[in-house]
C-alpha cells in the first residue's frame, strides 16, 4: 500500500526543518529518528545480528523465556500498540503468546518499512488484525478513531527509550499513557548500565556496519534535501558520556570543508562533529524514577541472568 502524499510531504518538511536547525547550532546535532530511512532500517537490522551488539539477542531471549508471563501481564482481548515497529521479530514472540489479541497497531516513521513489517506479520499470523500508523511517536500523535477503546498495552522494545533525553522520555511515556488509558499497561525494553568497553563495542563494530548506518544519514540528506555532503570526508565515532550515562554517536569532519543543504552553506572545522544519537543506559532505580515522573509504576521486571538488559512492565 503506497504512503499517502500528505504523510510524505509532512515528513519531508519535518526532515528539512530538523536538518537545517540542527546544522545551524553551535554544537551540531540531528534527531536520531532520521537515521531510519529504508536503507537505515536495513542497516540497523544488520547491526542487530552482529556479535558485538548484544541488546537485540538478549532482549529476544528474555521475551522468549517469559512470553507467557508477559502475555498474562497484558491480558486477553487486548489492543497492542507497538512504537517503532522495525522488523517486528521480537513482536512475533509477544503476538504468538497472545492468541486472543484483538488488534495490532504498529507505529513507525519509516512508512515503507512499516508496511513491509505489517505485511509480513499478517502472513505469519493470518488471523491478525493490523492497523499500521505512519508517524513520529516522539511528537504529539493521535491514534486513528478506528482503534477500539478496549484493553490496550504499549510495546516499546529495543531500548529505544535510551535515544530520548529525560524530558523527551517522560513526554513519550505520558503520551503512551494517553494512548492506552489509565487502565492500560506498557512493556518496555531498557538497556542496563554495564562496563564501558562492552557498550562502545556495541556501537562501533569491527565490520563497520554501524559506521555505514551513521554515514547513511549524510547520503539521505544529499538525496532528499539536495545536500553536498561527501561521506568520505566524515567518520563515525562512538563515545561514552559519563554525565549522561550514554553512548553517543557522532559524525566527525575529517577536513576543513563547506557543505550546502537546501541552498544554505555550513562550514565544518577539522574534528567538528554532528551528534546523531545518544543511547542512555539505566538501572532499575533510575528507570523506575523516570517512569514515575510520567505517572507509571513499575510492576514487573524481566531480565537475563547477567542483568545486561531488562524488560519492564509498567502499570
Amino acid at each position: 500500500m503506497p504512503l499517502d502524499a500528505d504523510i510524505i510531504d509532512t515528513q519531508m518538511a519535518a526532515f528539512r526543518r530538523d536538518v537545517l536547525s540542527g546544522l545551524s547550532q553551535p554544537r551540531r546535532a540531528l534527531p536520531p529518528r532520521w537515521l531510519y530511512d529504508d536503507r537505515g532500517c536495513g542497516l540497523f537490522e544488520e547491526i542487530t545480528r552482529l556479535p558485538e551488539y548484544y541488546p537485540t539477542r538478549t532482549e529476544t531471549a528474555i521475551l522468549a523465556a517469559h512470553a507467557q508471563d508477559i502475555a498474562a501481564f497484558c491480558g486477553p482481548d487486548a489492543v497492542m500498540l507497538e512504537y517503532g515497529a522495525g522488523a517486528g521479530v521480537k513482536t512475533e514472540i509477544v503476538i504468538g503468546a497472545l492468541p486472543s489479541l484483538r488488534l495490532y497497531v504498529p507505529i513507525d516513521i519509516a512508512g515503507n518499512f512499516l508496511q513491509q513489517t505489517a505485511s509480513r506479520l499478517r502472513r505469519r499470523f493470518p488471523g491478525l488484525n493490523t492497523a499500521p500508523v505512519v508517524g513520529d511517536f516522539t511528537t504529539p500523535l493521535d491514534l486513528p478513531a478506528s482503534v477500539p477503546a478496549a484493553r490496550r498495552f504499549g510495546f516499546f522494545p529495543g531500548s529505544t527509550i535510551g535515544n530520548l533525553d529525560p524530558a523527551e522520555a517522560v513526554a513519550f511515556l505520558v503520551q503512551v499513557r494517553r494512548h492506552v488509558g489509565e487502565a492500560g499497561r506498557c512493556i518496555i525494553g531498557v538497556d542496563l548500565k554495564k562496563d564501558v568497553d562492552t557498550l562502545l563495542r556495541a556501537y562501533d563494530d569491527s565490520r563497520g556496519v554501524t559506521a555505514r548506518f551513521n554515514l547513511n544519514l549524510l547520503r539521505r540528506i544529499n538525496r532528499e534535501l539536495g545536500g553536498t555532503f561527501d561521506p568520505g570526508r566524515f567518520r563515525h565515532r562512538a563515545v561514552w558520556n559519563s554525565g549522561e550515562a550514554a553512548v553517543e554517536m557522532h559524525l566527525e569532519s575529517l577536513a576543513l570543508q563547506s557543505v550546502h543543504v537546501c541552498g544554505r552553506r555550513f562550514d565544518f572545522d577539522t574534528g567538528e562533529t554532528i551528534h546523531t544519537e545518544s543511547s542512555r543506559k539505566y538501572d532499575h532505580a533510575s528507570f523506575t524514577a523516570l517512569a514515575g515522573r510520567a505517572g507509571w509504576r513499575l510492576d514487573h521486571a524481566w531480565t537475563d541472568p547477567d542483568e545486561r538488559f531488562a524488560i519492564f512492565g509498567l502499570v
